[in-house]
């Protein structure tokens, strides 16, 4: 089905559901869609396109809708986009946990305290099977071709366990298992988009970082958020250098196309 066909049934269905932007902007969000209220908004409005794996995850919310009320959804079948669904995800969003902030994933996250959020995002990661598993191709061929682009020294998946950073895949010379609260990816899977820093020696939050005035001294650090099962921000995918530089829209997008693609890798 094309994007265009795509997104006019959606946007039916979404009339027909009956359900307000907000409750589906969260049913949406709870099956592990990354993108804002109003991106989605003026999605079914017509006024822009959005990524196909955040297609398809408006496709599964607007499917569980319409089951709930008992009726079919009017010509969008999820799997419609074209890409593989976040299975992991939907799965973790409908199981029956009997704590319904639960079974919202991260959407909950509000109605948490901050120690309660970090037991769900930590139930997330393991979910996923991937900490402290060995290097794998799929990963590293997505790490290579950031540094590739980016023209920068070490490119990284990395995930953030309790108290340290696990690097899943690594191109570039960076350490292992570095104390969770010393390093970048932290501060970045608590940002809602990327986190971008061309100069850490201009940055208050980092001027200070063991990591910019030791080993591997970083001078530039651009990070996207991974979600996990249930919507849970799980790891980064990131690209580091010791010389500052600037970073484009363009570079913004191919950054987060990089980081779509590793997020597709991460799913159980």
């Amino acid at each position: 089905m094309d994007e265009q066909r795509q997104r006019e049934l959606a946007s039916r269905a979404a009339s027909e559901a009956g359900l307000h932007a907000e409750e589906l902007w969260i049913r949406y969000f709870a099956l592990g869609g990354s993108l804002a209220q109003i991106e989605i908004d003026a999605y079914l409005q017509r006024l822009q396109m959005i990524p196909s794996l955040e297609r398809e995850i408006l496709a599964h919310t607007l499917s569980e809708a319409f089951e709930e009320t008992g009726r079919e959804l009017p010509g969008l079948p999820a799997g419609s986009g074209g890409a593989e669904p976040r299975t992991g995800t939907v799965r973790a969003a409908r199981a029956d946990t009997g704590d319904p902030l639960e079974s919202l994933g991260a959407a909950g996250a509000v109605f948490l305290t901050a120690e309660q959020a970090e037991t769900q995002r930590m139930r997330a990661l393991m979910e996923t099977g991937l900490l402290d598993s060995p290097p794998e191709e799929r990963f590293d061929r997505i790490t290579r071709r950031a540094r590739e682009h980016f023209g920068v020294s070490s490119s990284i998946v990395a995930l953030i366990a309790e108290h340290r950073q696990f690097l899943k895949s690594v191109i570039g010379a960076l350490g292992q298992n570095l104390e969770r609260e010393s390093t970048f990816c932290n501060q970045t899977i608590r940002s809602a988009g990327p986190m971008v820093v061309c100069d850490t020696l201009t940055d208050d939050r980092f001027r200070s970082s063991p990591l910019v005035v030791g080993e591997p001294h970083i001078r530039f650090y651009a990070g996207h958020p991974l979600l996990g099962p249930g919507g849970w921000t799980i790891g980064t995918l990131c690209v580091i250098d010791q010389n500052p530089r600037g970073f484009t829209g363009e570079d913004r997008r191919v950054l987060r196309s990089l980081a779509e693609a590793a997020q597709q890798e991460v799913m159980p």
